[in-house]
């Protein structure tokens, strides 16, 4: 087999050190070594790793590791100038039975100099810091979300039904309510006229649903899941100003997959912060699709089909795309709605949403590739692509209904 990396390495990484293997190819006479060494995973000893690789002449690193502790040793190693490849576990499994640290870093040098492994994608450090910001505010935004439903349960114990009227418990209205019984007012008629706009209609619903038991412990307890509820909320308002001082130099991009039904500011910003707003990574728009894990996956055997579930993809990016395909799914006057909707029908809300995910992925590329911002198709696209399939399933809906259909010419 043809030896495309003389001198390689492969590295298994695991917390607190390293399986390091360095392969140097034979050549005439001379054998093929394998030397495995252990490096500790601090960063002094990182650098010490590097300059023995520096001697050893390596021209190529493949690494494996668990969580995030590949990290450090990628991004020293990158500064130095080597080609560091992060590899997927499962794409680079060895023989059952053989499975130990040293016999894995060992496989992985074997593979990196045969040309046989394919290395992860991992952005540039803009994008990585835009990452952090934005994962932790998704994170942040999730456990505010936690607060307010423990609020919520809170609530309930005491008899309060205010969610059962009011949509939003925390909105201006809301709040007044809440810091009033945690003030000590227990009046539901003082605490209904706390509502303030549209809600004011509902004043008698109000009074009903805040005439409960709550006692001095609920406002105490409310009180704390306020505060938390309040610093989470902080924090998010932080972490979005200095997202969009990180944003500035994808600004464009933002506004271009802000064009497409259901992707706000907020999803836009979590696909720039994972895709990296470079599309020229992902050499088609199906090759975006399958690495964010929107195609159906393949496994076939003997010419059978057992499985096209979904490969895993980028939980961030998939949770985000997801909320918007929800949101598209509640507009009936865009062809992404109009798509869910047909999708839905046949095989079910959680094919369509990944559908949706799919054809907004697709999108996104072609718009990143060109520059165009989007042109919506419209709702009626199916129906113009096919106008006399959707004349059948008209009449065959109304003879289903009892009717008799005859179809005269407009014109």
């Amino acid at each position: 087999m043809e030896v495309v990396h003389s001198r390689c390495v492969g590295m298994d990484i695991s917390k607190k050190d390293a399986k390091v293997c360095v392969r140097i190819a034979g050549a005439g006479r001379r054998k093929t070594t394998e030397t495995v060494t252990t490096w500790g995973s601090m960063t002094s000893q990182i650098l010490a790793l590097r300059d023995y690789m520096v001697d050893q002449q390596v021209t190529c690193v493949v690494m494996e590791a668990t969580s995030d502790y590949w990290k450090p040793f990628y991004y020293l190693l990158e500064d130095a100038g080597f080609e560091v490849m992060l590899v997927n576990a499962r794409h680079v499994k060895t023989l059952p039975g053989r499975k130990t640290d040293v016999a894995d870093a060992t496989w992985l040098a074997q593979l990196g100099a045969h040309g046989l492994v394919r290395g992860s994608f991992v952005p540039p450090e803009p994008i990585r810091q835009l990452r952090d910001l934005t994962r932790a505010r998704t994170a942040i935004t999730r456990e505010r979300g936690r607060q307010v439903q423990r609020l919520e349960k809170l609530l309930e114990d005491a008899g309060i039904k205010l969610s059962a009227v009011a949509s939003d418990i925390l909105g201006v209205s809301g709040r007044a309510m809440l810091e009033a019984l945690i003030a000590g007012d227990r009046d539901p008629a003082a605490l209904a006229d706390l509502a303030r706009r549209r809600l004011r209609s509902k004043i008698p619903e109000l009074t009903e649903a805040l005439n409960g038991r709550f006692t001095e412990h609920h406002a105490f307890l409310a009180r704390v899941h306020l505060d938390l509820i309040d610093r989470h909320t902080a924090a998010i308002n932080r972490l979005t100003e200095r997202i969009e001082v990180m944003m500035e130099p994808f600004q464009g991009f933002r506004d271009l997959i802000c064009s497409i039904p259901g992707i706000g500011v907020l999803t836009a910003d979590v696909i720039i912060a994972e895709t990296g707003a470079d599309m020229t990574r992902f050499p088609t728009a199906k090759h975006l699709a399958s690495w964010a894990g929107t195609t159906p996956g393949n496994n076939e055997s003997a010419g059978k089909v057992k499985s096209s579930r979904t490969r895993p993809g980028n939980p961030y990016l998939q949770g985000a795309l997801g909320a918007a395909a929800m949101a598209c799914s509640q507009n009936p006057r865009t062809y992404l709605g109009a798509r869910y909707r047909r999708i839905a029908s046949r095989r079910g809300p959680q094919k369509a949403n990944v559908a949706i995910q799919h054809s907004m992925l697709t999108a996104i590329w072609h718009m990143g590739t060109t520059g165009a911002f989007y042109d919506d198709p419209g709702a009626d696209y199916f129906t113009r692509l096919h106008p006399d399939r959707s004349k059948k399933r008209a009449i065959h809906q109304l003879e289903a209904m009892g009717y008799r259909v005859t179809l005269e010419n407009a014109s």
